[in-house]
């Protein structure tokens, strides 16, 4: 993937795309079942709109994928999934994690992917992709600071994809996990001192 052209992107591509299907598609779970619910897809025939809804919500994560490329590329590395990171960049990657979970961005993107049955009766009438995009992104904005953390641990690392989709899931699905992000917050500035010092 170090080599210019499309051939790299493709394959950095379907590399995020798998991973992101891996570890986002569990705690996006419920959200597309209710969907289905929504739509009345109970029938096999009718189960298009809810396949059209996931291919929009994993568009949203292949945008995020193609921009952590540019910006792995513009910076001098390979690609988000290989780049060797610094003790310094990883630190500033813990930090800016940790004040993200804090931020009343990250709370509200968190209320969304826990309770989307608003958003999904309120935009009833909007196209499944386009509804599926959306939910992707705040889905995006409700993840980004464990999907840095991730990218500086090693992205295709399996423990580290395994643990980061753990709280994905603690945090959007189990009960009481929007608790969560605040000690997380915390936990990351910690890391980002210790990387530091």
């Amino acid at each position: 993937m170090s080599a210019a052209g499309p051939g790299p992107v493709a394959a950095f591509l379907g590399l995020w795309v798998g991973m992101s299907a891996a570890m986002m598609l569990p705690s996006a779970a419920p959200t597309i079942s209710l969907f289905a619910l929504a739509r009345g897809d109970r029938q096999r025939s009718a189960t298009i709109p809810t396949a059209v809804f996931v291919a929009g919500y994993l568009l949203a994560w292949t945008a995020v994928g193609l921009a952590a490329y540019g910006a792995a590329r513009a910076l001098g590395g390979a690609s988000p999934l290989d780049a060797m990171w610094s003790r310094r960049l990883e630190a500033v990657a813990f930090a800016a994690a940790g004040l993200y979970e804090l931020t009343p961005l990250k709370s509200a993107c968190l209320r969304h992917c826990r309770s989307p049955l608003g958003f999904l009766v309120r935009r009833r009438r909007t196209s499944a992709l386009r509804l599926g995009v959306e939910h992707g992104a705040v889905c995006v904005g409700c993840c980004a600071g464990l999907m840095l953390v991730l990218v500086a641990l090693g992205a295709m690392n399996l423990v580290w994809m395994a643990l980061v989709a753990g709280l994905i899931v603690l945090e959007k699905v189990l009960p009481h996990g929007d608790r969560a992000a605040r000690p997380l917050g915390l936990a990351f500035l910690a890391v980002a001192v210790a990387l530091l010092v």
